[in-house]
């Protein structure tokens, strides 16, 4: 797929516990697309917000580009952490099948998390990790758009969604978004 407008960002993915396998959409996208680089975690067998959300911020702060996050499961946790507390140049970010907050014991810390910039959560209706109408209510909470992606599962390498062409088209959704987004200049300072 074309993706207009890729080489003016740095584009983040940012996996979920265990990291994406070779068979997840996030690795197929990655090698699609080689200018997506892969956020690194320590330990993906432990997922820690506060230390996942750092290692985060850190790989945030190494440029000046305008940024994109292609976040999956604990790491749409890790991202509405790290990126609404800490400036940068983010300017949106494609958060799919998030992790439910509660589950991890994270909600008190999440629930006032916004992000400024334009941002999708997309949810499965048979999602074992969040039901579809709790990652509505955590899109809404968040300020981000909302697509039910229908029966997907976790929208992982399990769900057999190969390149996943429709996360691709809201991914190319995104980047029309990101183009015409004017962040704000406190945001950026």
């Amino acid at each position: 797929m074309n993706l207009p407008y890729l080489s003016e960002y740095r584009v983040l993915v940012v996996p979920g516990l265990h990291g994406s396998e070779e068979a997840h959409w996030q690795t197929r996208w990655e090698k699609m697309y080689p200018v997506f680089e892969r956020v690194q975690q320590d330990d993906w067998a432990r997922p820690e917000l506060p230390r996942w959300s750092q290692r985060l911020a850190q790989v945030l702060e190494e440029s000046d580009q305008p940024t994109l996050i292609v976040a999956h499961s604990f790491g749409c946790l890790t991202t509405m952490h790290a990126a609404s507390r800490s400036r940068s140049n983010l300017v949106g970010t494609l958060l799919v099948a998030p992790a439910d907050p509660e589950k991890f014991a994270v909600a008190d810390i999440l629930c006032d998390a916004r992000l400024p910039c334009p941002s999708i959560v997309i949810g499965s209706s048979n999602d074992p990790w969040m039901a579809s109408h709790r990652a509505a209510y955590w899109a809404d909470r968040w300020g981000c758009g909302f697509l039910n992606a229908g029966a997907r599962g976790h929208i992982n390498a399990e769900s057999g969604l190969g390149d996943w062409e429709q996360g691709l088209q809201q991914f190319r959704y995104l980047l029309d978004m990101a183009h015409a987004f004017v962040p704000d200049s406190n945001y950026l300072a």
